[in-house]
């Protein structure tokens, strides 16, 4: 139980360096009063959850439930999109959005996939220092975490759930970003990108992969590197990266196609 408490507060500890490294101009617009209270939400709640980890896990490895060939289908279908597909789907839309043109489907794509490699980045760090065992190593006990021990391989990178990091993240960039497109749709797709996020990491426990506590923390983090990616997008409109792709234009050549990078305008 020490080891996984000692886990549980690398959650704290790591993104301190990150949040000290902000812009101080721009820190008000990117960290709000209601994140500290959402992260903080988040990782009590998978303190909280953590006790329940193998009750959870006996559940979903039910022998009715693992030969039902439906449950087989749909945790294969959703775990794939959950990764790669989510960012096969980011890659594409910015693919789609440049070659016919279209600015908001490039900044979709765009946003979503920096959002997921954001969340999959800070996700790796804390499972190569987390350390804990997946539960198909020892369904018996969900508290086997040992610092550093993740570089040994994905045998040991349970925590956190890095498809629902990546799902999560996904669905929170499209969310923000078309709310505010059509704020009346929000929750509407909200409810469509989160529900299936949510079944991407109930499908990583269906295959024996992931604890609920995984999953629950993959969850806050991909939420927050949607957000954050959207925010700091809005509040530093005019850096490099982002006018450099925005601004990448497809043009029909003689013979071939080329690639011209232009910064868009301010």
């Amino acid at each position: 139980m020490r080891r996984a408490v000692v886990a549980f507060a690398l959650v704290f500890s790591l993104p301190g360096p990150l949040v000290g490294q902000a812009d101080s101009v721009h820190r008000e617009s990117l960290f709000r009063g209601r994140d500290a209270v959402i992260a903080s939400a988040f990782v009590l709640g998978t303190v909280a959850l953590a006790p329940f980890d193998r009750a959870l896990a006996v559940r979903t490895q039910d022998s009715v439930l693992q030969r039902n060939r439906f449950l087989q289908q749909v945790a294969t279908v959703v775990r794939e999109l959950g990764f790669p597909g989510s960012l096969l789907i980011g890659t594409s839309l910015y693919t789609a959005g440049r070659l016919s043109d279209e600015r908001r489907l490039t900044e979709l794509g765009l946003l979503g996939t920096e959002a997921i490699l954001v969340g999959g980045a800070f996700t790796q760090a804390i499972k190569w220092a987390a350390g804990r065992a997946r539960p198909y190593q020892d369904p018996d006990n969900p508290f086997d975490f040992r610092f550093l021990r993740g570089l040994q391989g994905g045998a040991y990178q349970s925590f956190p759930s890095g498809h629902a990091v990546a799902s999560f993240a996904a669905g929170s960039s499209v969310t923000t970003i078309t709310g505010e497109w059509w704020p009346e749709t929000k929750p509407y797709i909200g409810l469509v990108l989160y529900g299936g996020a949510a079944l991407v990491g109930l499908s990583r426990m269906y295959n024996n992969v992931h604890w609920a506590s995984d999953v629950i923390l993959g969850a806050g983090i991909g939420i927050f590197a949607g957000w954050k990616t959207v925010r700091l997008a809005r509040a530093h409109a005019d850096r490099g990266l982002q006018r450099w792709l925005l601004g990448a234009t497809w043009v029909p050549g003689t013979g071939a196609v080329h690639l011209w990078l232009a910064p868009v305008p301010p």
